[in-house]
């Protein structure tokens, strides 16, 4: 149907709506009727695709082409091990991804994008895809249209259609019926269509159409994207799995070829080498990385940190600089109006909060508001010229809208002013919503016979429009600025408030109008209202901890340089003699003399989001890392151009959100510091299954090599070795991921994120490992083979030398530094209990008759087992040693 031919009375009359929009009861039956307002159906996990992922690695081919050389070799034990240990390494790496993917996909589910519609009459914020034809949706400049919408009412509206058009112009869009035939999508320009952005301005609309039929609908039928986003650390992980691979393979063919040149038989040498580089090789690193990565999105989230790109996860380890917006991230956004300037005198507001409770007073007694003509008139200005509302629910006062616009309604029905009395008293005609670029916002209203013009905005651009004050004297903008320089002083964000009489009977505004300052046109200065916005708690611990963590923090923000300064000391970001660089003075400045300043400037004040831009680009020159917030239209450049965009989830709009990698859900800079410190953990955990993997990897080469020096017989079977890989690394490589963080994770340096997975201490002490397990396996099959043990008994005894020296650098594995007696054995229960599960799997190994004779192994006595103890142990011993003179020379 052809939507924009028809007018808004006849839209209502056939999607059986009014401009009061749909009941619930009605939305609910549409719902069903119509269906999820969304492009697509989510893909369902397709659980056997994630199973056959198992053993789409090269690894488990060669272990695969191994079982089959084995049962043509007629050695069908060997064989049946092989493939049992494929299957269950399987089975473990199915259930990971599994929960990983299940993790990933609810915590996306939380970002679904919000609409804003009427039902029943009353604004209401419901999510994007409980929308149905019918509806009324409110559209404001920032948000992705959330349907196909025919506008009923528009202020300034401008869209942005280039995603469906290609034309890269925003599109100025009208309410009024288009007559013409067979318009394209971009000529229709009373229709707002699903997908596109709204730059500019505001509008009211009617929902269309939904879905799949909407013009994005059909076109997404016709193309369906299917994309797997991989961080860089997991590309980094296989290629370093893969370069490990390589070095394993090339070794174990050298092992097959030292055997036979000593007189080993090809078939024993074959099965040998091959189950030595499946216990070499660490095939579950990238599995551990997914898991890994997937418990650190799962514990951002619980700090209110949903990561919307899987890099953001590493990057936010290594984030060297953080560039945080002050209202609302480091603040609380609960404004409360604390003085009021009237053009001649001062008055403090007692109260706060949103509740319409505390006296106003001048000179520090109450006075009747009232009584104070110019004064009534700066609130009724704050009141009316507004697009905010204060409301009662449940006894408790809550706001609809901007906590800016808010206190000023607050501060009004202080002085005992009715919202509803004066908006009928003052009925609005015409509104310019306030943008960021233009500063100021406006509205036009008729009372008695009469037109108003109400203006607020930014005091520097409001004065720039006033020729007077309300007490007909010629402006002093010298004083009024300083006025609001000593209100600012104390942290108050300052508004100025300003008007006109229009004589003429017009309907409509325009900033051209209004900007036109003569003395005809000019501006009335009522005056000032300045209100203050508390710092976070927990913002100004987060701030310390990030400068513990070497973490420098950047407040960038559109207040005034002074309200910012005093903003930015109560934080901690800065101090007394710290410089602020201001918008103006950014305009002045080249790239090159900003890139020397932004080393040491830490508080930008009334910038723009295009500074914002240029302050990232810079840092970014120096080599730091920057993670930066935004919340507007504007801030979506610099949230791309940062290596980790953080959007506001509550105060944020769709475009803001969609160019982050992450989402803050409650608007708090605490919540992006507890981020950066799971970012860390994350990293740390993955070094640490690595460093647990590859020198017991290299110890199961290194000691088929030895024990060829030394002329015995080989320490275990092929079998015996899977048993080993199997019964080690299938459950402890993965509870490694769950560590939690170390006690030095935020007071150490952001780590460079060029540096590989494998540090010089962990290459130097994977040496060291590696050679003290291949040598202690070795010495103890020796001495059990000299003590006239059989053969299989000493085999047995040299697997379960192996197993425990596993299980103890699992231990040794969970700190760089720390001491394992330091770390409690309870802090991370999932360890703790594979450990007892694989001991519990060894002794049967050992004990159990059926197993003894698929893995050839016999009963071991009570002197065998002091020795594998007390030999397994030493590497505890080792590695603590390292430690401790790791930790004197970091002193």
């Amino acid at each position: 149907m052809n939507w924009y031919q028809i007018s808004s009375k006849e839209i209502y009359q056939k999607l059986n709506t009014s401009e009061k929009g749909l009941t619930t009861e009605e939305a609910q039956k549409r719902l069903k009727q119509y269906g999820a307002n969304r492009l697509t159906e989510e893909e369902k996990i397709n659980r056997l695709k994630i199973f056959l992922h198992q053993f789409a690695s090269p690894l488990i081919y060669i272990l695969i082409i191994a079982g089959v050389v084995t049962i043509l070799l007629k050695e069908y034990i060997d064989a049946s091990v092989i493939f049992a240990a494929v299957i269950i390494n399987a089975i473990i790496g199915y259930f990971q991804e599994y929960k990983a993917e299940q993790s990933v996909r609810a915590l996306k589910r939380m970002l679904v994008p919000k609409a804003k519609v009427l039902r029943d009459g009353v604004e209401r914020d419901i999510t994007s895809e409980e929308l149905v034809p019918g509806d009324i949706v409110l559209l404001y400049s920032g948000i992705r249209v959330p349907a196909d919408i025919r506008l009923i009412h528009t202020v300034e509206l401008k869209i942005d259609e280039s995603i469906l058009t290609g034309e890269s112009l925003p599109v100025e869009k009208h309410h009024h019926v288009i007559k013409e035939e067979n318009l394209t999508h971009g000529d229709q320009k009373n229709m707002a269509f699903m997908g596109t952005i709204v730059v500019s301005g505001r509008a009211k609309g009617v929902v269309v159409e939904t879905g799949m039929n909407t013009v994005f609908g059909k076109i997404a039928k016709h193309i369906k994207e299917a994309e797997t986003v991989k961080a860089p650390l997991q590309d980094k992980i296989t290629k370093f799995a893969n370069a490990i691979g390589i070095l394993v393979l090339s070794a174990c063919l050298l092992l097959f070829i030292a055997g036979l040149i000593i007189g080993e038989s090809i078939k024993d040498m074959f099965m040998t080498a091959v189950a030595a580089a499946v216990a070499a090789i660490p095939e579950g690193l990238p599995v551990v990385v997914t898991v890994a990565l997937a418990v650190g999105v799962s514990r951002m989230a619980k700090h209110n940190a949903i990561v919307r790109k899987l890099h953001a996860v590493e990057t936010l380890g290594s984030t060297t600089v953080i560039g945080s917006d002050k209202t609302g991230t480091l603040t609380k956004n609960e404004m409360t109006v604390k003085v009021i300037y009237d053009g001649k005198d001062v008055y403090e507001v007692e109260g706060s909060g949103y509740e319409p409770k505390g006296n106003i007073l001048h000179n520090g007694l109450p006075v009747n508001p009232k009584e104070r003509h110019h004064l009534i008139d700066v609130l009724r200005i704050g009141l009316l010229c507004n697009e905010s509302s204060v409301y009662v629910e449940n006894g408790e006062y809550k706001i609809q809208g901007d906590p800016t616009e808010a206190a000023l309604i607050v501060s009004a029905m202080k002085a005992g002013l009715s919202p509803e009395e004066e908006k009928e008293r003052y009925r609005q005609i015409a509104i310019i919503p306030f943008e960021s670029e233009r500063g100021y916002m406006a509205t036009l209203h008729r009372h008695k016979g009469k037109r108003y013009i109400f203006v607020k905005g930014a005091p520097e651009k409001v004065l720039e429009m006033c020729i007077k004050d309300s007490f007909g004297n010629e402006i002093d903008r010298g004083k009024i600025l300083y006025m609001a320089n000593e209100f600012a002083k104390r942290g108050l964000r300052i508004l100025a408030f300003a008007y006109r009489e229009i004589k003429e009977e017009i309907e409509e505004i325009t900033c051209k109008e209004i900007e036109k300052c003569d003395t005809v046109s000019g501006l009335i200065f009522a005056g000032l209202q300045g209100m203050i916005d508390p710092p976070r708690p927990e913002a100004i611990e987060a701030i310390k901890g990030c400068k513990s963590a070497g973490i420098r923090v950047v407040m960038i923000t559109g207040d005034h340089a002074v309200t910012a300064k005093a903003i930015g000391e109560m934080l901690g970001i800065s101090d007394g003699k710290s410089k602020v660089l201001t918008g103006k003075e950014l305009e002045r400045m080249s790239d090159e003399e900003l890139f020397h300043k932004v080393k040491e400037v830490s508080i930008y004040a009334r910038v723009s989001p295009e500074h914002k831009l240029r302050i990232v680009k810079q840092l970014k020159r120096h080599g730091e890392i920057v993670a930066v917030t935004g919340d507007g239209v504007n801030d979506a450049p610099a949230l791309k151009a940062a290596h980790i965009g953080i959007a506001m989830g509550k105060s944020g709009t769709d475009v803001a959100k969609e160019a982050s990698d992450m989402v803050l859900t409650d608007d708090n800079f605490a919540s992006i510091f507890h981020a950066v410190r799971e970012g860390r953990i994350v990293f740390d955990n993955i070094r640490k299954v690595t460093f647990f993997l590859i020198p017991t990897g290299v110890a199961s080469i290194l000691s088929i090599i030895l024990a060829m020096l030394f002329s015995v017989p080989i320490p275990y079977v092929p079998a015996q070795i899977l048993w080993i890989n199997l019964v080690t690394n299938a459950l402890q490589d993965i509870a490694l991921a769950f560590e939690p963080g170390e006690k030095g994770v935020l007071t150490s340096p952001p780590r460079d994120p060029k540096e590989g997975i494998m540090s010089r201490l962990l290459i130097e002490r994977t040496i060291i490992v590696g050679a003290l397990i291949s040598a202690g396996i070795v010495f103890n099959f020796i001495n059990a083979l000299e003590s006239d043990a059989s053969l299989e008994r000493a085999r047995t005894v040299a697997v379960t030398t192996m197993v425990f020296f596993q299980f103890f650098q699992a231990w040794n594995s969970r700190s760089e530094y720390e001491s394992i007696f330091k770390i409690s054995l309870l802090s991370n229960p999932f360890l703790f209990l594979s450990l007892i599960a694989a001991t519990i799997a060894q002794l049967a190994f050992i004990y159990v008759p059926t197993l003894q004779w698929i893995f050839r192994t016999e009963p071991i006595s009570i002197k065998d087992w002091q020795n594998i103890l007390l030999v397994a142990l030493s590497v505890i011993i080792v590695v603590e040693i390292d430690k401790w003179l790791r930790r004197r020379w970091r002193k």
